[in-house]
């Protein structure tokens, strides 16, 4: 020890410690440090199994924290209805997706995982969470104002429980009502669709001035990275026949489906998802010219392309035939994260063993992976990776329950009002002797609602979230000396010997998503149309059409007396009532053409055989009235 002078000790001490905390000092960790080089500094310590973990997606049923950890997994989702417990409150949820969290972070490089859920007109899974109107009626508001703040508020709603991305906007732009998704449109006019991008900037925050264009952006933990979707034309196909094939050209595909991608970039939107469909026979899934070549090359955008819920499995027909093949095509288009959900092992199998054998190159496999961080980084996941219960109060308040409201009477479109202009049926006198209420969808929150509500397809009746029916808001809206009588499809018998005033007619489509949406015929479910003869031959009455898109009512039309659409207007059926009696005037216009029979489509404004029984654009307005 007599060798070393004192001195020369405290140099080597010096060294020592400077060594220890050099070891401790991790860029990637450094907020300080620019965002380029945390992203590289952490690729450069990631071995293949945790890139290829980063691009893994699973569903939330078979997440655990060992699995979290053990396969480095990047991405959890909840699927439509996949919940924590049947009326989980914000907390169980926020508990949840921390839980999961934990497991992600003790991991050897505490890569957080990002959660998402379909949230596509507010908090959708979530019981108590405001539900607002379907795209479809947004789309009739041509109010981008009001759907950015549809947007914001639905950012707080999300992240009240804890997670922080969301599957919307659907930006589709549905050229056939056939189509089981045409609700999740706003317009059939892709002028409209690129308008309500304005949802983006909503959910995600403004995007800061002198921005590069396409790079993600996400205004810290009270906003959410939103994702545009279904990249390309998933609302062309042949026969609105959902995931099928969209037969366009290429100026056609450009000139009407694409134009709202532009504007989502432009705004900074962090995700894309493929779309099931095909374009002229190829699968979108597997179209490296398209997700490749021109979303990401030639549109510049840098954010993560993700897959849609096992759609590299329908790849091939039938799906899964040939897995491996369907991983090849996937990965090799530019797909970033896959939705597997649940078959995760045979995903990172297939995946390891093709990157091993030189089959998808590992310059795939770090772009996929950069892109997930960046996204990951701007939102801020790695310096506050694990959620608060601090917005809990927002799931469902007031105020967003207020905007939801004025959602729903801005999204309504009075088609028919009385038989001449001089007579016209509505705004309703709210004092009356006594009036009807009828229907199938009149006192029933979950038709209100329509798919996409607590579970995937939707629900019937009134115990599935809060909210108030149509019903409930007339007789929360008439004169306390009105009677109110409701009979669900009463006969004409009842009608006539009621001496009612008038009557209220509440009938539509009963709730669905996706595929079994489709519908070749478009009529409003039974017993909604005897309902109509019964009521409107008796007594004067407004029919309210509870859809998600136009539906046959021509027929019919001559024994209406006035015709109201109402979409699928959600939770606050109050904004209904709120201009049925002139408290409020109608002001919205048809986003989408209603057309006469079915054989007329598809049929959109500027074809040349367009001939429709209500055009596009169309919708009568009403003054609001004091005191009636």
């Amino acid at each position: 020890m007599g060798r070393f002078s004192v001195p020369m000790l405290g140099f080597l001490l010096l060294c020592f410690l400077a060594a220890v905390t050099e070891a401790t000092y991790i860029k990637y960790k450094d907020p300080k440090q620019p965002l380029g080089a945390r992203i590289r500094d952490l690729m450069s310590r990631m071995t293949l199994a945790e890139k290829i973990g980063q691009m893994t997606q699973i569903e939330r049923a078979v997440a655990t924290p060992d699995v979290m950890k053990q396969f480095f997994i990047g991405s959890v989702l909840s699927g439509g209805g996949s919940v924590p417990a049947p009326k989980a409150t914000a907390e169980t949820w926020v508990n949840m997706v921390n839980g999961l969290q934990k497991g992600a972070l003790s991991t050897r490089l505490g890569i957080p995982m990002i959660y998402g859920i379909d949230a596509v007109h507010g908090h959708n899974n979530v019981y108590k969470a405001t539900i607002f109107p379907h795209n479809v009626g947004l789309g009739v508001t041509r109010d981008p104002a009001l759907v950015k703040k549809i947007g914001d508020a639905t950012a707080l709603e999300v992240r009240a429980t804890g997670i922080p991305y969301v599957f919307a906007p659907c930006i589709a732009v549905c050229r056939d009502p056939r189509w089981g998704r045409c609700y999740e449109s706003y317009s059939e006019d892709h002028k409209i669709v690129q308008a309500m991008t304005e949802i983006i900037p909503g959910l995600q925050g403004d995007l800061p001035a002198n921005s590069k264009k396409g790079v993600p952006f996400v205004a810290g933990k009270k906003k959410v990275a939103a994702c545009a979707k279904h990249y390309v034309g998933d609302g062309g196909t042949t026969k609105g026949i959902n995931e099928n094939n969209t037969v366009i050209n290429l100026n056609g595909l450009l000139s009407i489906h694409m134009p709202a991608y532009y504007n989502s970039i432009s705004k900074g939107v962090a995700t894309v998802m493929v779309s099931y469909s095909s374009w002229n026979g190829k699968k979108m899934h597997a179209n490296h010219e398209l997700v490749t070549g021109f979303l990401k090359n030639k549109l510049k955008f840098r954010g993560f392309v993700i897959s849609d819920w096992e759609g590299i499995d329908r790849i091939t027909a039938p799906p899964h035939a040939n897995y491996s093949y369907s991983v090849q095509a996937g990965v090799s288009a530019g797909i970033d994260m896959v939705m597997v959900p649940n078959n995760y092992k045979e995903f990172i199998d297939d995946l390891t063993d093709q990157v091993k054998k030189n089959i998808i190159p590992m310059s795939r496999i770090d772009d996929a992976v950069k892109r997930i961080l960046r996204v990951k980084f701007v939102m801020g996941l790695f310096d506050s990776p694990l959620a608060d219960t601090s917005l809990v109060n927002q799931l469902g308040s007031q105020e967003h329950r207020e905007l939801a409201r004025e959602a729903v009477r801005k999204s309504l479109v009075l088609l028919k009002n009385g038989e001449a202009a001089d007579k016209p049926l509505l705004p309703l006198p709210k004092k009356a002797s006594k009036i009807l209420v009828a229907g199938s969808h009149a006192d029933n929150l979950g038709y209100q609602c329509g798919g996409w509500t607590i579970t995937w397809q939707g629900l019937g009746g009134n115990d599935l979230t809060a909210g108030s029916t149509i019903l409930h808001a007339v007789s929360n809206t008439v004169d306390p000396t009105t009677q109110v009588v409701f009979n669900e499809n009463p006969d004409a018998n009842f009608v006539k010997s009621n001496k009612f005033s008038y009557a209220i007619v509440v009938v539509g489509e009963q709730p669905y998503a996706e595929t079994y949406g489709d519908s070749l015929n478009l009529t409003i479910s039974e017993p909604g149309l005897s309902t109509i003869t019964n009521v409107c031959g008796a007594v004067k009455c407004v029919v309210v059409v509870i859809s998600g898109r136009p539906v046959v009512i021509q027929p019919y039309l001559a024994q209406i007396d006035a015709l109201v659409a109402a979409w699928l207007p959600g939770t606050e059926g109050q904004g209904v009532a709120d201009v049925l009696f002139g408290d409020y005037g109608f002001t919205g216009k048809l986003a989408r053409t209603w057309f006469k029979t079915v054989d007329q489509l598809p049929m959109n404004v500027g074809d040349p055989h367009y001939d429709p029984l209500f055009p596009f654009g169309f919708g009568l307005t009403t003054k609001p009235t004091k005191g009636n």
